[in-house]
């Protein structure tokens, strides 16, 4: 399109090009803008539920290393954004919200879904404005992506009046060439006293341990950590959100810790690097509630390494040394800083402490191998995980609903290769988004396999993405691990008031004719020996293919809320 006198909604669209956006999620509102914006190649992918449209820009974000788009009608539509971006305001994922708005002369006059969107969108973006000004969109694009993209990434809103999108504009007064659609924006490190300093206490401590978050992943960081980890002989666990950031088969990886210390846990073994740690190093971790087991992990005696780029996550609960920046710049420093010192202790130390990691997870492999190699039916979800496990392979990116179906992933699977990409949606941790997580994830890398597994009451959520699914080409492998019931609120009430509510269990649903009514190839099945083939045909052969697994409901991942119970049956 020629780029004289055009419509706001074509500088919008010619903006989203110039930020190399080649992908919006919306279900075509606000037309002006998707008209416009599919006119010169962008695709819109097109959502059932507006909740579900967010959660794929999500993912694709998370994945593609591109801000995701996501867009929206005024009223309902936009109010359904907020869980979304709720998610990716905790998760730290940049996404913009194009939403639109009353026209403008109708504002403040209850209009047809009208609601003040700015006071909707201030708790749940970094970021959020109004254009009233045409002339200025290009400027306020901008905003938004460096929003966005900058600092600690997450979710920023642009309002557009639907009269404005209809508004015919002049170019640009001031030079807009730069492009913003990539994170992070910018790649900021600590002073080199800092750095010196950290490396310092890294080089002197004599029990160091590194506790990998979500940060690593944002940063693409995990080269930098796992140069790390050999060269200074550290010991490595992430959190939930971390977990892929290092290689799990790697002598010094140590697992996903966190809450998972209970009966047949690998952490209830590898919880005793952190108790005897003198240093623990933090790498893009919020020190959130379950990365920590409810704050209990961290010892009082030892000393705090922090590097985030939010120099307000830094102190929230550990006072620690500062290394606000980001992750990989900051590492890379860091390592530069050892390269010059002494770690001839850490050297001496490897081959013990790399005996007794291997030692961890032997007794782990030994104590879960009477679920995992369960040929018991209904099906054990670690039995699950075991034959997934078989047919993974580096480029196979992993996408789980909340609740338990992260648990079991974190838990029970082992990341191939630095990087590994492990999806779950533990910013705020809502149900029902593991599916539209992993349609975003495959629209940003259609070539690779992306399995997700989901629980039969989040994927009640979003069955209709189904049909965006087969109707997008976006085939992924799903497996519903299928037990009847909410398996973590029946746990929970349980524990905390010896009972649980009738809103736990469900009626049974075959979920196979849900997908296959959707076009989607689906089977029903309830003996393990009839995992591997299918879990082998989803990830290997052309299609989408949902799996419902019928799960033991009485099994739940390791977690410590569950330990006095687990221990005492």
């Amino acid at each position: 399109m020629a780029t004289d006198h055009l419509t706001v909604a074509e500088r919008i669209a010619l903006s989203l090009k110039r930020h190399d956006v080649t992908h919006i999620f919306a279900q075509s509102l606000p037309s002006a803008v998707i008209l416009a914006a599919e006119a010169i190649g962008i695709r819109q992918v097109a959502y059932r539920q507006e909740n579900m449209g967010g959660t794929m820009a999500d993912g694709y974000a998370r994945l593609s290393g591109k801000i995701g788009v996501v867009a929206a009608q005024n009223g309902p539509a936009a109010t359904l954004l907020v869980p979304p971006l709720a998610e990716a305001l905790k998760a730290s994922v940049p996404v913009v919200a194009l939403v639109q708005d009353v026209e403008r002369d109708q504002a403040d006059r209850n209009a047809f879904q009208e609601l003040d969107h700015l006071t909707v969108f201030q708790s749940c973006t970094k970021w959020v404005r109004k254009v009233i000004v045409g002339e200025r969109i290009d400027d306020y694009v901008d905003a938004a992506f460096t929003a966005a993209a900058s600092g600690r990434p997450g979710p920023a809103a642009l309002l557009l009046p639907a009269d404005l999108l209809r508004e015919q504009v002049a170019p640009s007064a001031f030079r807009r060439e730069a492009v913003l659609g990539h994170w992070p924006l910018d790649r900021l490190r600590p002073r080199d006293r800092e750095i010196e300093r950290a490396a310092s206490m890294i080089a002197a401590a004599h029990a160091p341990i590194v506790i990998a978050g979500g940060g690593v992943h944002a940063s693409h960081a995990a080269g930098e950590l796992s140069a790390l980890q050999d060269e200074a002989s550290l010991p490595v666990l992430t959190t939930n959100m971390g977990k892929g950031a290092v290689d799990e088969f790697h002598p010094l990886s140590a697992g996903v810790l966190g809450a998972l210390v209970g009966p047949r846990s690998l952490g209830r073994h590898t919880l005793a690097l952190v108790e005897e740690a003198d240093l623990v190093i933090l790498v893009g971790t919020r020190t959130n509630q379950n990365g920590t087991d409810s704050w209990r992990q961290i010892p009082f005696s030892a000393s705090v390494i922090h590097i985030d780029v939010d120099p307000t996550e830094i102190g929230r609960t550990y006072e620690a040394l500062r290394l606000t920046g980001d992750a990989a710049e900051t590492i890379s420093a860091l390592r530069s800083a050892l390269a010059g010192r002494d770690l001839s202790y850490r050297a001496s130390q490897r081959d013990e402490l790399t005996a007794r990691i291997a030692g961890f997870w032997r007794a782990f492999d030994t104590e879960r191998q009477s679920v995992a190699g369960s040929e018991n039916s209904p099906i054990r979800p670690e039995r699950v995980m075991s034959e997934l496990q078989q047919v993974l392979t580096a480029e196979t990116t992993v996408v789980s609903d909340a609740s338990y179906s992260s648990m079991w992933i974190a838990g029970q699977l082992r990341a191939l290769s630095p990087g590994m990409r492990f999806l779950s949606p533990r910013g705020l941790a809502g149900l029902g988004w593991g599916l539209p997580l992993a349609l975003g994830a495959k629209a940003a890398k259609p070539d690779k396999p992306v399995v997700t597994i989901v629980g039969d009451g989040g994927f009640a959520h979003s069955w209709a993405e189904l049909e965006t699914m087969v109707r997008c080409k976006l085939p992924i492998l799903i497996i519903v691990l299928n037990n009847g019931i909410l398996g973590f609120q029946r746990d929970a009430e349980t524990v905390k008031f010896g009972s649980f509510t009738t809103a736990c269990s469900f009626a049974d649903v075959d979920h196979r004719q849900i997908a296959e009514a959707c076009g989607c190839s689906a089977v029903r099945i309830s003996d393990p020996a009839d995992l591997p083939r299918y879990l082998e045909r989803g990830l290997h052969e052309e299609g989408p293919l949902l799996i419902e697994v019928i799960t033991e409901a009485d099994a739940h991942p390791p977690i410590s809320l569950f330990a006095a119970m687990d221990q005492a049956a």
